[in-house]
Protein backbone atom coordinates (compact mmCIF):
# COMPACT_ATOMS: atom_id res chain seq x y z
CA UNK A 1 0.00 0.00 0.00
CA UNK A 2 1.18 3.50 -0.78
CA UNK A 3 -0.51 6.08 1.40
CA UNK A 4 0.37 9.76 1.07
CA UNK A 5 -0.90 12.07 3.78
CA UNK A 6 -0.71 15.85 3.83
CA UNK A 7 -2.05 18.74 5.88
CA UNK A 8 -5.80 19.40 6.08
CA UNK A 9 -5.97 22.74 7.90
CA UNK A 10 -6.76 24.65 4.71
CA UNK A 11 -9.36 22.05 3.75
CA UNK A 12 -10.96 22.40 7.18
CA UNK A 13 -11.27 26.14 6.73
CA UNK A 14 -12.82 25.65 3.28
CA UNK A 15 -15.36 23.20 4.72
CA UNK A 16 -16.36 25.48 7.58
CA UNK A 17 -17.18 28.12 4.98
CA UNK A 18 -18.96 25.61 2.76
CA UNK A 19 -21.03 24.28 5.64
CA UNK A 20 -21.95 27.70 6.94
CA UNK A 21 -22.16 28.60 10.61
CA UNK A 22 -22.37 25.41 12.72
CA UNK A 23 -25.31 26.64 14.79
CA UNK A 24 -27.43 27.00 11.66
CA UNK A 25 -27.69 23.23 11.47
CA UNK A 26 -27.61 22.60 15.19
CA UNK A 27 -31.23 23.57 15.70
CA UNK A 28 -32.65 21.30 12.99
CA UNK A 29 -34.71 18.26 14.03
CA UNK A 30 -33.30 14.77 13.76
CA UNK A 31 -34.00 12.60 10.73
CA UNK A 32 -34.00 8.87 11.43
CA UNK A 33 -33.36 5.83 9.29
CA UNK A 34 -30.26 6.96 7.40
CA UNK A 35 -27.46 4.75 6.26
CA UNK A 36 -24.62 3.85 8.67
CA UNK A 37 -21.51 5.97 8.43
CA UNK A 38 -19.44 3.09 7.06
CA UNK A 39 -21.87 2.54 4.20
CA UNK A 40 -20.55 3.13 0.64
CA UNK A 41 -20.12 6.30 -2.28
CA UNK A 42 -19.93 6.35 -6.03
CA UNK A 43 -17.35 8.25 -8.06
CA UNK A 44 -17.17 11.97 -7.45
CA UNK A 45 -19.71 14.28 -9.06
CA UNK A 46 -19.21 17.75 -10.35
CA UNK A 47 -20.09 20.60 -8.03
CA UNK A 48 -22.98 22.86 -8.98
CA UNK A 49 -22.03 25.72 -11.25
CA UNK A 50 -20.51 28.60 -9.36
CA UNK A 51 -19.37 26.49 -6.36
CA UNK A 52 -15.61 26.21 -6.05
CA UNK A 53 -14.19 22.78 -5.35
CA UNK A 54 -10.84 21.07 -5.15
CA UNK A 55 -9.45 17.59 -4.50
CA UNK A 56 -9.91 16.26 -0.96
CA UNK A 57 -8.49 12.78 -1.65
CA UNK A 58 -7.42 10.44 -4.43
CA UNK A 59 -8.38 6.77 -4.03
CA UNK A 60 -6.35 4.81 -6.58
CA UNK A 61 -7.51 6.74 -9.67
CA UNK A 62 -10.75 8.14 -8.25
CA UNK A 63 -11.11 11.66 -6.90
CA UNK A 64 -13.01 12.68 -3.77
CA UNK A 65 -13.81 16.36 -4.15
CA UNK A 66 -14.22 18.90 -1.40
CA UNK A 67 -17.79 19.34 -2.67
CA UNK A 68 -18.52 15.65 -2.02
CA UNK A 69 -16.82 15.91 1.36
CA UNK A 70 -18.83 18.97 2.34
CA UNK A 71 -22.05 17.26 1.25
CA UNK A 72 -21.26 14.15 3.31
CA UNK A 73 -20.49 16.30 6.34
CA UNK A 74 -23.86 18.02 5.97
CA UNK A 75 -25.58 14.63 5.76
CA UNK A 76 -23.79 13.37 8.87
CA UNK A 77 -24.71 16.49 10.82
CA UNK A 78 -28.36 16.44 9.72
CA UNK A 79 -28.85 12.76 10.54
CA UNK A 80 -26.66 12.06 13.58
CA UNK A 81 -28.31 14.46 16.01
CA UNK A 82 -24.86 15.70 17.08
CA UNK A 83 -24.68 19.47 17.43
CA UNK A 84 -21.88 20.81 15.21
CA UNK A 85 -19.27 22.97 16.93
CA UNK A 86 -15.84 24.24 16.03
CA UNK A 87 -14.46 21.48 18.27
CA UNK A 88 -16.24 18.54 16.62
CA UNK A 89 -16.21 19.69 12.99
CA UNK A 90 -12.80 17.98 12.51
CA UNK A 91 -14.40 14.71 13.66
CA UNK A 92 -17.22 15.13 11.14
CA UNK A 93 -14.63 15.88 8.47
CA UNK A 94 -12.59 12.80 9.36
CA UNK A 95 -15.63 10.51 9.48
CA UNK A 96 -16.98 11.86 6.20
CA UNK A 97 -13.62 11.44 4.46
CA UNK A 98 -13.07 7.91 5.79
CA UNK A 99 -16.57 6.94 4.66
CA UNK A 100 -16.07 8.36 1.18
CA UNK A 101 -12.69 6.68 0.78
CA UNK A 102 -14.13 3.34 1.89
CA UNK A 103 -17.04 3.72 -0.49
CA UNK A 104 -14.77 4.44 -3.45
CA UNK A 105 -12.80 1.30 -2.59
CA UNK A 106 -16.04 -0.67 -2.39
CA UNK A 107 -17.29 0.59 -5.74
CA UNK A 108 -13.94 -0.17 -7.37
CA UNK A 109 -14.08 -3.70 -6.02
CA UNK A 110 -17.70 -4.17 -7.11
CA UNK A 111 -16.96 -2.96 -10.64
CA UNK A 112 -13.99 -5.33 -10.84
CA UNK A 113 -16.13 -8.28 -9.74
CA UNK A 114 -18.94 -7.34 -12.14
CA UNK A 115 -16.47 -7.26 -15.04
CA UNK A 116 -14.74 -10.51 -14.11
CA UNK A 117 -17.86 -12.52 -13.31
CA UNK A 118 -20.20 -10.77 -15.76
CA UNK A 119 -22.86 -10.22 -13.08
CA UNK A 120 -24.77 -7.17 -11.83
CA UNK A 121 -24.14 -6.20 -8.21
CA UNK A 122 -24.51 -2.43 -8.02
CA UNK A 123 -28.01 -1.46 -6.89
CA UNK A 124 -30.30 0.21 -9.42
CA UNK A 125 -32.53 3.26 -8.91
CA UNK A 126 -35.50 1.13 -7.82
CA UNK A 127 -33.50 -0.37 -4.95
CA UNK A 128 -32.35 3.06 -3.83
CA UNK A 129 -35.83 4.57 -4.08
CA UNK A 130 -37.24 1.80 -1.89
CA UNK A 131 -34.78 2.70 0.86
CA UNK A 132 -35.55 6.40 0.53
CA UNK A 133 -39.27 5.64 0.74
CA UNK A 134 -38.66 3.65 3.94
CA UNK A 135 -36.71 6.53 5.49
CA UNK A 136 -39.38 9.02 4.48
CA UNK A 137 -42.07 6.82 6.01
CA UNK A 138 -40.15 6.64 9.31
CA UNK A 139 -40.26 10.43 9.38
CA UNK A 140 -43.94 10.62 8.36
CA UNK A 141 -43.06 12.14 5.00
CA UNK A 142 -43.38 11.32 1.33
CA UNK A 143 -40.22 10.77 -0.71
CA UNK A 144 -40.46 14.26 -2.20
CA UNK A 145 -40.98 15.82 1.24
CA UNK A 146 -38.01 13.94 2.65
CA UNK A 147 -35.69 15.00 -0.18
CA UNK A 148 -36.99 18.57 0.14
CA UNK A 149 -36.14 18.44 3.86
CA UNK A 150 -32.55 17.48 3.01
CA UNK A 151 -32.38 20.11 0.28
CA UNK A 152 -33.44 22.78 2.77
CA UNK A 153 -30.31 21.86 4.72
CA UNK A 154 -28.06 22.11 1.70
CA UNK A 155 -27.89 18.36 1.06
CA UNK A 156 -28.29 17.26 -2.55
CA UNK A 157 -30.43 14.21 -3.32
CA UNK A 158 -27.48 12.62 -5.14
CA UNK A 159 -25.48 12.61 -1.91
CA UNK A 160 -28.04 10.41 -0.16
CA UNK A 161 -28.73 8.30 -3.26
CA UNK A 162 -25.09 7.44 -3.81
CA UNK A 163 -24.56 6.58 -0.15
CA UNK A 164 -27.55 4.26 -0.21
CA UNK A 165 -26.58 2.75 -3.56
CA UNK A 166 -23.18 1.81 -2.20
CA UNK A 167 -24.57 0.53 1.11
CA UNK A 168 -27.09 -1.72 -0.61
CA UNK A 169 -24.59 -2.95 -3.20
CA UNK A 170 -21.82 -3.73 -0.72
CA UNK A 171 -24.16 -5.51 1.69
CA UNK A 172 -25.55 -7.57 -1.19
CA UNK A 173 -22.04 -8.56 -2.32
CA UNK A 174 -20.80 -9.53 1.17
CA UNK A 175 -23.92 -11.59 1.85
CA UNK A 176 -23.82 -13.23 -1.57
CA UNK A 177 -20.12 -14.07 -1.48
CA UNK A 178 -19.78 -15.23 2.11
CA UNK A 179 -23.28 -15.80 3.49
CA UNK A 180 -23.76 -19.19 1.88
CA UNK A 181 -20.25 -20.30 2.83
CA UNK A 182 -20.59 -19.63 6.54
CA UNK A 183 -21.19 -22.74 8.56
CA UNK A 184 -22.14 -22.58 12.20
CA UNK A 185 -21.54 -26.05 13.56
CA UNK A 186 -23.69 -27.86 16.11
CA UNK A 187 -20.69 -27.87 18.43
CA UNK A 188 -20.52 -24.04 18.27
CA UNK A 189 -24.23 -23.76 19.02
CA UNK A 190 -23.97 -26.27 21.87
CA UNK A 191 -21.03 -24.37 23.36
CA UNK A 192 -22.96 -21.09 23.15
CA UNK A 193 -26.01 -22.69 24.78
CA UNK A 194 -23.85 -24.14 27.55
CA UNK A 195 -22.28 -20.75 28.20
CA UNK A 196 -25.68 -19.05 28.34
CA UNK A 197 -27.02 -21.73 30.68
CA UNK A 198 -24.01 -21.34 32.97
CA UNK A 199 -24.55 -17.58 33.06
CA UNK A 200 -28.34 -17.80 33.51
CA UNK A 201 -28.17 -16.93 37.18
CA UNK A 202 -26.24 -13.73 36.47
CA UNK A 203 -27.80 -10.40 35.49
CA UNK A 204 -28.73 -9.67 31.88
CA UNK A 205 -28.39 -6.31 30.21
CA UNK A 206 -30.43 -4.60 27.50
CA UNK A 207 -27.93 -2.38 25.74
CA UNK A 208 -27.27 0.01 22.92
CA UNK A 209 -23.75 -0.20 21.51
CA UNK A 210 -21.39 1.83 19.35
CA UNK A 211 -17.97 0.60 18.24
CA UNK A 212 -15.47 3.03 16.75
CA UNK A 213 -13.18 0.81 14.63
CA UNK A 214 -9.60 1.90 15.34
CA UNK A 215 -8.30 0.52 12.04
CA UNK A 216 -10.88 2.49 10.13
CA UNK A 217 -10.28 5.90 11.72
CA UNK A 218 -6.47 5.78 11.74
CA UNK A 219 -5.54 4.27 15.10
CA UNK A 220 -6.54 3.91 18.72
CA UNK A 221 -5.80 7.52 19.78
CA UNK A 222 -8.15 8.80 17.06
CA UNK A 223 -10.79 6.25 18.04
CA UNK A 224 -10.60 7.25 21.71
CA UNK A 225 -10.76 10.96 20.90
CA UNK A 226 -13.69 10.48 18.55
CA UNK A 227 -15.58 8.33 21.07
CA UNK A 228 -15.02 10.91 23.80
CA UNK A 229 -16.53 13.63 21.61
CA UNK A 230 -19.55 11.44 20.80
CA UNK A 231 -20.13 10.72 24.50
CA UNK A 232 -20.02 14.42 25.23
CA UNK A 233 -22.54 15.14 22.47
CA UNK A 234 -24.91 12.40 23.65
CA UNK A 235 -24.71 13.74 27.19
CA UNK A 236 -25.84 17.05 25.72
CA UNK A 237 -28.83 15.48 23.96
CA UNK A 238 -27.71 13.79 20.73
CA UNK A 239 -29.90 10.66 20.28
CA UNK A 240 -27.97 7.43 20.82
CA UNK A 241 -29.67 5.59 17.89
CA UNK A 242 -28.76 8.36 15.43
CA UNK A 243 -25.15 8.41 16.58
CA UNK A 244 -24.95 4.62 16.31
CA UNK A 245 -26.37 4.61 12.78
CA UNK A 246 -23.75 7.05 11.54
CA UNK A 247 -20.62 6.18 13.52
CA UNK A 248 -20.76 2.55 14.70
CA UNK A 249 -18.82 -0.20 12.89
CA UNK A 250 -21.07 -2.95 14.29
CA UNK A 251 -23.93 -4.70 12.44
CA UNK A 252 -26.32 -3.26 15.04
CA UNK A 253 -25.67 0.21 13.57
CA UNK A 254 -28.55 -0.40 11.17
CA UNK A 255 -30.85 -0.80 14.21
CA UNK A 256 -29.61 2.30 15.97
CA UNK A 257 -27.10 0.27 18.00
CA UNK A 258 -29.79 -1.87 19.65
CA UNK A 259 -28.12 -5.14 20.70
CA UNK A 260 -31.11 -6.42 22.71
CA UNK A 261 -30.51 -8.47 25.86
CA UNK A 262 -26.98 -9.75 26.42
CA UNK A 263 -25.59 -12.07 29.08
CA UNK A 264 -22.14 -12.27 30.65
CA UNK A 265 -19.74 -13.91 28.21
CA UNK A 266 -21.25 -12.33 25.10
CA UNK A 267 -19.30 -9.07 25.25
CA UNK A 268 -15.56 -8.33 25.53
CA UNK A 269 -14.31 -8.58 29.14
CA UNK A 270 -13.50 -4.87 29.25
CA UNK A 271 -17.09 -4.07 28.28
CA UNK A 272 -18.62 -6.48 30.80
CA UNK A 273 -16.57 -4.98 33.62
CA UNK A 274 -18.13 -1.59 32.87
CA UNK A 275 -21.65 -3.01 32.42
CA UNK A 276 -21.57 -4.51 35.90
CA UNK A 277 -21.13 -1.02 37.38
CA UNK A 278 -23.76 0.76 35.26
CA UNK A 279 -27.36 1.61 36.12
CA UNK A 280 -30.30 1.62 33.66
CA UNK A 281 -30.44 4.86 31.73
CA UNK A 282 -26.69 5.43 32.05
CA UNK A 283 -24.23 6.13 29.22
CA UNK A 284 -20.69 4.79 29.54
CA UNK A 285 -17.44 6.58 28.97
CA UNK A 286 -15.31 5.25 26.06
CA UNK A 287 -14.16 1.66 26.65
CA UNK A 288 -11.00 0.57 24.84
CA UNK A 289 -11.01 -2.98 23.45
CA UNK A 290 -8.64 -4.78 21.09
CA UNK A 291 -10.10 -3.49 17.81
CA UNK A 292 -11.46 -0.11 18.83
CA UNK A 293 -13.53 1.76 21.36
CA UNK A 294 -17.01 0.90 22.68
CA UNK A 295 -19.70 3.26 23.93
CA UNK A 296 -22.58 1.63 25.80
CA UNK A 297 -26.05 2.76 26.75
CA UNK A 298 -27.68 0.55 29.38
CA UNK A 299 -31.41 0.56 28.65
CA UNK A 300 -32.43 -1.97 31.29
CA UNK A 301 -31.09 -4.65 33.59
CA UNK A 302 -32.76 -7.76 34.95
CA UNK A 303 -31.81 -10.31 37.56
CA UNK A 304 -30.53 -13.77 36.68
CA UNK A 305 -32.80 -16.74 36.16
CA UNK A 306 -32.34 -18.14 39.68
CA UNK A 307 -33.59 -14.97 41.34
CA UNK A 308 -37.17 -14.54 42.56
CA UNK A 309 -39.08 -11.33 41.92
CA UNK A 310 -42.15 -10.15 43.82
CA UNK A 311 -44.53 -7.27 43.28
CA UNK A 312 -45.56 -5.70 46.57
CA UNK A 313 -48.10 -3.20 47.87
CA UNK A 314 -48.28 -1.84 51.39
CA UNK A 315 -50.51 -0.06 53.87
CA UNK A 316 -48.50 1.77 56.52
CA UNK A 317 -48.73 3.99 59.57
CA UNK A 318 -45.82 6.40 60.03
CA UNK A 319 -44.18 5.93 63.41
CA UNK A 320 -40.95 7.42 64.70
CA UNK A 321 -38.24 5.01 65.72
CA UNK A 322 -38.42 6.29 69.29
CA UNK A 323 -42.22 6.12 69.57
CA UNK A 324 -43.67 5.02 72.89
CA UNK A 325 -45.06 1.52 73.49
CA UNK A 326 -48.60 2.93 73.59
CA UNK A 327 -48.17 4.68 70.23
CA UNK A 328 -46.83 1.51 68.64
CA UNK A 329 -49.63 -0.58 70.14
CA UNK A 330 -52.26 1.83 68.77
CA UNK A 331 -50.72 1.70 65.28
CA UNK A 332 -50.47 -2.08 65.40
CA UNK A 333 -54.14 -2.37 66.44
CA UNK A 334 -55.18 -0.08 63.60
CA UNK A 335 -53.37 -2.20 60.98
CA UNK A 336 -54.51 -5.48 62.51
CA UNK A 337 -58.09 -4.27 62.20
CA UNK A 338 -57.50 -3.25 58.60
CA UNK A 339 -55.93 -6.52 57.47
CA UNK A 340 -59.18 -8.60 57.29
CA UNK A 341 -60.77 -5.87 55.17
CA UNK A 342 -58.17 -6.19 52.41
CA UNK A 343 -59.62 -8.71 49.98
CA UNK A 344 -57.02 -8.43 47.18
CA UNK A 345 -54.21 -6.28 45.81
CA UNK A 346 -56.49 -4.49 43.38
CA UNK A 347 -58.55 -2.95 46.19
CA UNK A 348 -55.80 -2.57 48.82
CA UNK A 349 -55.18 1.12 48.31
CA UNK A 350 -58.85 2.06 48.19
CA UNK A 351 -59.61 0.01 51.31
CA UNK A 352 -56.67 1.36 53.28
CA UNK A 353 -57.55 4.91 52.27
CA UNK A 354 -60.74 4.71 54.33
CA UNK A 355 -58.74 4.31 57.57
CA UNK A 356 -57.45 7.62 58.99
CA UNK A 357 -53.69 7.77 59.42
CA UNK A 358 -52.99 4.89 57.02
CA UNK A 359 -51.06 5.52 53.80
CA UNK A 360 -51.10 2.89 51.03
CA UNK A 361 -48.98 2.52 47.90
CA UNK A 362 -47.47 0.26 45.26
CA UNK A 363 -43.87 -0.75 46.04
CA UNK A 364 -43.35 -2.15 42.53
CA UNK A 365 -41.35 -5.23 41.58
CA UNK A 366 -38.13 -6.16 43.33
CA UNK A 367 -35.84 -9.13 43.80
CA UNK A 368 -36.55 -10.77 47.15
CA UNK A 369 -32.86 -10.68 48.06
CA UNK A 370 -32.84 -6.89 47.58
CA UNK A 371 -35.72 -6.19 49.97
CA UNK A 372 -35.25 -4.73 53.41
CA UNK A 373 -34.59 -7.54 55.91
CA UNK A 374 -37.95 -6.92 57.66
CA UNK A 375 -39.81 -7.50 54.35
CA UNK A 376 -37.80 -10.47 53.07
CA UNK A 377 -39.32 -13.05 55.41
CA UNK A 378 -42.87 -11.99 54.53
CA UNK A 379 -42.08 -11.96 50.79
CA UNK A 380 -40.73 -15.50 50.97
CA UNK A 381 -43.58 -16.99 53.05
CA UNK A 382 -46.69 -15.22 51.72
CA UNK A 383 -48.63 -16.59 48.79
CA UNK A 384 -49.77 -14.27 46.00
CA UNK A 385 -52.72 -12.23 47.32
CA UNK A 386 -51.90 -12.74 51.00
CA UNK A 387 -51.24 -9.88 53.43
CA UNK A 388 -48.65 -9.91 56.21
CA UNK A 389 -49.10 -9.07 59.86
CA UNK A 390 -47.84 -5.61 60.85
CA UNK A 391 -44.08 -5.29 60.26
CA UNK A 392 -42.02 -2.77 62.25
CA UNK A 393 -39.36 -0.71 60.49
CA UNK A 394 -37.57 2.52 61.35
CA UNK A 395 -40.25 4.39 59.34
CA UNK A 396 -43.31 2.86 60.98
CA UNK A 397 -45.59 -0.19 60.84
CA UNK A 398 -46.51 -1.86 57.54
CA UNK A 399 -48.91 -4.39 56.10
CA UNK A 400 -47.29 -5.93 53.02
CA UNK A 401 -49.23 -7.75 50.30
CA UNK A 402 -47.59 -9.99 47.67
CA UNK A 403 -49.38 -9.17 44.42
CA UNK A 404 -47.27 -11.21 41.99
CA UNK A 405 -44.31 -13.56 41.99
CA UNK A 406 -42.10 -14.76 39.16
CA UNK A 407 -38.65 -16.10 38.35
CA UNK A 408 -36.23 -13.54 36.93
CA UNK A 409 -34.43 -13.78 33.62
CA UNK A 410 -35.60 -13.93 30.04
CA UNK A 411 -34.88 -17.53 29.20
CA UNK A 412 -32.11 -18.99 27.05
CA UNK A 413 -32.07 -18.29 23.32
CA UNK A 414 -33.10 -21.22 21.14
CA UNK A 415 -30.87 -22.90 18.56
CA UNK A 416 -32.09 -20.74 15.67
CA UNK A 417 -31.49 -17.48 17.56
CA UNK A 418 -27.98 -18.55 18.58
CA UNK A 419 -27.11 -19.65 15.05
CA UNK A 420 -28.35 -16.35 13.62
CA UNK A 421 -26.29 -14.38 16.12
CA UNK A 422 -23.11 -16.40 15.48
CA UNK A 423 -23.53 -16.05 11.71
CA UNK A 424 -23.97 -12.30 12.05
CA UNK A 425 -20.82 -12.01 14.16
CA UNK A 426 -18.79 -14.01 11.66
CA UNK A 427 -20.10 -12.07 8.66
CA UNK A 428 -19.33 -8.75 10.37
CA UNK A 429 -15.76 -9.84 11.09
CA UNK A 430 -15.27 -10.98 7.49
CA UNK A 431 -16.62 -7.69 6.12
CA UNK A 432 -14.30 -5.62 8.33
CA UNK A 433 -11.26 -7.71 7.32
CA UNK A 434 -12.25 -7.38 3.65
CA UNK A 435 -12.27 -3.59 3.98
CA UNK A 436 -8.95 -3.62 5.85
CA UNK A 437 -7.37 -5.57 2.99
CA UNK A 438 -8.77 -3.18 0.39
CA UNK A 439 -7.33 -0.22 2.29
CA UNK A 440 -3.94 -1.86 2.71
CA UNK A 441 -3.61 -2.62 -1.01
CA UNK A 442 -4.83 0.79 -2.20
CA UNK A 443 -3.01 3.99 -3.03
CA UNK A 444 -4.75 6.70 -1.02
CA UNK A 445 -3.72 10.33 -0.94
CA UNK A 446 -5.47 12.91 1.20
CA UNK A 447 -4.81 16.61 0.75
Amino acid sequence: MKRLLSGSAALGAILVCALGAPHALAQQPEVVGTAPADAPVAPARAAPEGLSESVAAVVNDDIVSTYDLGQRMRLLIATSGVQPTQENLPQFQREALVSLVDEHLQFQELRRVEKEQKIDIVADDNDVNEDIDDMAKQNNMSRDQFLAYLASRGIGADTLRQQLRAQISWGRWIQGRYGSRLRVGDDQIAAAQALLAAQASKPQYQIGEVLIDANRVGGMPQAMAGAAQLVQQMQQGAPFPSVARQFSALPTAANGGDAGWVSPGEMPPEVEAVLEQMRPGQLSQPIQVRDGVYILYLRDKRAGGSAELVNLKQAAVALAQGASADEEAAARAKLSGLKPQIKDCATLEATAGKTPGVVAGDLGEAEVADLAPQFQDAAKKLKVGEVSDPIRTSAGLHLVAVCARRAAGGGIADKEQIERRLRGQQLSMIARRYMRDLRNSATIETR
